[in-house]
């Protein structure tokens, strides 16, 4: 994993969103956007259903590193301000925007803190993770390897 990449290495447009993208929008929470991503994966990736998907390694780490960076711009990032996913032919890309200009931080919980491994666990999971920080915030965008 890198995350001294931009974004204009995934190909995003100046807003921080990926160009042509399969999904672009604000969910309201995590499990909207997984919602979303797994119907993208569903219909563009594979045809797996149910059990199937669910015991899916390479989807459930798309479906954590949804999770995590939708729910860390909730918590950490003042809301999410923008959202999308697309297949590309390296993997699924995600880009979660929030309304923060505070960078990501690992903050690994003590003992009785529940919480603290979310971007330790992006940053695991993904090939490649971005920042990039503008006025309004910022965008990161993570690339998680389909195969």
């Amino acid at each position: 994993m890198h995350d001294d990449l931009s974004a204009a290495e995934f190909g995003e447009g100046s807003d921080g969103i990926p160009d042509g993208f399969g999904i672009s929008l604000v969910p309201e929470s995590a499990a909207a956007a997984r919602d979303a991503v797994t119907e993208l994966l569903t219909t563009q990736f594979c045809a797996l259903v149910g059990a199937e998907m669910t015991a899916d390694v390479v989807v459930a780490d798309a479906l954590l590193v949804t999770s995590e960076l939708v729910t860390n711009a909730v918590l950490h990032g003042g809301g999410v301000t923008g959202f999308a996913a697309g297949l590309t032919g390296d993997g699924l890309r995600i880009t979660v925007s929030d309304a923060s200009s505070d960078l990501p931080a690992v903050e690994a919980g003590a003992v009785g803190w529940a919480g603290g491994y979310g971007w330790t666990l992006v940053c695991r999971l993904a090939e490649r993770v971005a920042i990039d920080v503008g006025p309004r915030g910022k965008s990161i965008t993570a690339l998680v390897a389909m195969a």
